[in-house]
């Protein structure tokens, strides 16, 4: 029978779809045709595959028709990962390779023209997503077999040339061959190297209590955090910090983030599994696709999403363009970004602290509380740049903070003891371990995803720490969705403070947190304590 049939995925954003590669070599007028809504750069397949296979050595069916079906046909293909399978669909269409030989295995890599296999990106999403489908083998580019590997249950074999695969299938020696090309494009960084994070420290910052525990309660619950204050108060330099102050990823998370850095070619052939949450901080100048996701042909992850389960920071966010700023009120609610085209509808999945920093004017200097203001913004200009981050957006935000330049007296103070990244991470870690129990067998696992309803249902504050909460309320000074994200860091005080529930103190600190007001000194020091 000249039918055979073999196994690769298509992606759409995160989701991947098994597809069924179907070749047919029979009589007929000679042509090779490829159906099942393939995009152009797939279109092209049909001939690095034919010359990638003549270069191997390997027959060809050219006096045949040759019908090439990506199933199911109703699905968008598009990408050069589907090379391997056609090759290897053609081939055994036309009697050259075991049909048995292509069960339950799955086939992934760009051909070049001289039989090479060569990388391509989002390979961990897609052995993932072949794996939920029954898949227990897949082909890859050697270079990203380290990467397949992550997939649980998976048997990956790496290879260099389509000549290779064709003897595995075979069950005869594999030759060697030239090493695998790597992924065209180059790398996609964050605006700072991991290795320049590892080297900033909490303990560096002098002072800023206030702002110190503020991060320690957005790091533990996961909360958006919105820090405020003239130029030079250190806005930058304790936004940076928090990744350090971040427990490891669990495996959940890893998983989940590598397959998001594989789709976005951010991850270099050999890399392992991400293991530390990510930080990345774009320039104020990036577009709506660059931060949210997007781009032409395949949609690709954004910063947003690539900052998934770490921190995006957004430096002199007024700066922004006003539909990116506008574009955030969605991920920030749901904790997922949706890109919408006229052909589909990609989520990806978005759950990092967002931490916005921003000057109290244009110029940056301005100080209500320093003395001999040295701003010389209108008030109108004032007025126009606060505007941009009020509203919907800055009611999407945890934690508000302000901060103001140290005195001379501060940089001096030889008495002071600043906690290292460590110490706090310990607490950090132990909050956020207290979290995990209490949320055991729902979809959320920090204080800040967990639903409203829920909360109100399961979680409820007091009766004397929830009037504090509905008396704000009452006042206008808080909405609805105000009054929840208070409910949520009221649990976080409490898992940091080690307690079984919140109290009238810990709202208190919540509604503090949140407001903006300062904290109370007693209250930093019993925490300390």
């Amino acid at each position: 029978m000249p039918f055979a049939t073999a196994h690769t995925v298509s992606l759409h954003g995160a989701l991947g779809h098994l597809i069924d590669v179907q070749a047919d070599v029979s009589p007929g007028q000679v042509g090779t045709t490829l159906v099942g809504r393939p995009d152009a750069s797939l279109n092209e397949a049909r001939d690095r595959c034919r010359m990638a296979i003549v270069n191997s050595n390997l027959e060809w069916p050219a006096t045949r028709r040759i019908t090439i079906l990506l199933s199911p046909a109703d699905l968008l293909k598009r990408g050069t990962h589907f090379d391997l399978a056609i090759a290897v669909a053609v081939l055994a269409a036309a009697g050259k390779l075991p049909r048995l030989a292509l069960e339950a295995t799955a086939f992934i890599g760009e051909l070049t023209l001289d039989g090479g296999l060569r990388s391509v990106p989002g390979v961990l999403p897609m052995v993932l997503a072949a794996a939920e489908r029954g898949v227990r083998r897949v082909f890859v580019p050697e270079p990203q077999a380290l990467e397949a590997a992550m997939a649980p249950g998976m048997a990956v074999l790496g290879m260099r040339s389509l000549a290779q695969v064709v003897a595995e299938l075979r069950g005869e020696e594999v030759p060697e061959a030239a090493p695998v090309a790597p992924m065209s494009g180059s790398r996609l960084l964050s605006w700072r190297g991991s290795q320049r994070l590892e080297e900033v420290d909490l303990a560096d910052l002098v002072g800023m209590a206030d702002a110190r525990y503020a991060v320690e309660v957005a790091a533990a619950g996961g909360h958006h955090l919105m820090l405020s204050g003239p130029k030079g108060s250190g806005k930058t330099s304790i936004a940076e910090r928090i990744p350090g102050i971040l427990p490891d990823l669990t495996r959940e998370e890893s998983l989940e983030l590598t397959a998001i850095h594989s789709l976005a070619g951010a991850l270099e052939p050999g890399d392992g599994m991400l293991a530390r949450p990510p930080f990345s901080a774009p320039h104020h100048d990036a577009s709506k696709a660059s931060l949210l996701g997007g781009g032409s042909g395949q949609v690709r992850p954004g910063e947003l999403s690539r900052a998934h389960a770490g921190v995006l920071f957004l430096d002199e966010f007024p700066l922004f363009r006003a539909d990116v700023i506008e574009a955030l009120r969605q991920p920030l609610e749901s904790g997922e970004v949706t890109v919408a085209r006229r052909d589909e509808s990609v989520t990806l999945p978005a759950r990092g602290m967002l931490v916005l920093a921003c000057n109290p004017c244009p110029c940056g200097d301005y100080s209500a509380q320093a003395p001999g203001n040295l701003c010389r913004c209108p008030e109108v200009k004032r007025r126009d740049y606060r505007a941009r981050i009020a509203g919907p957006v800055a009611d999407r935000i945890d934690i508000l903070r302000h901060l103001a330049p140290l005195g001379p007296h501060s940089v001096r103070d030889t008495f002071g003891v600043n906690e290292s990244s460590a110490q706090v991470r310990a607490r950090v870690e132990q909050a956020r371990e207290r979290q995990t129990a209490r949320f055991t067998g729902a979809s959320w696992r920090l204080n800040s995803q967990a639903p409203g309803p829920q909360l109100r249902e399961h979680w409820a504050l007091p009766d004397e720490a929830q009037r504090l909460v509905d008396d704000q309320v009452y006042a206008g000074r808080l909405t609805q969705r105000g009054a929840t994200r208070v409910h949520r860091l009221a649990w976080t005080v409490a898992d940091l403070q080690g307690l079984a529930r919140p109290g009238p103190e810990q709202v208190d600190v919540a509604l503090r947190l949140r407001t903006g007001e300062p904290l109370l000194l007693a209250t930093l020091e019993r925490r300390a304590g």
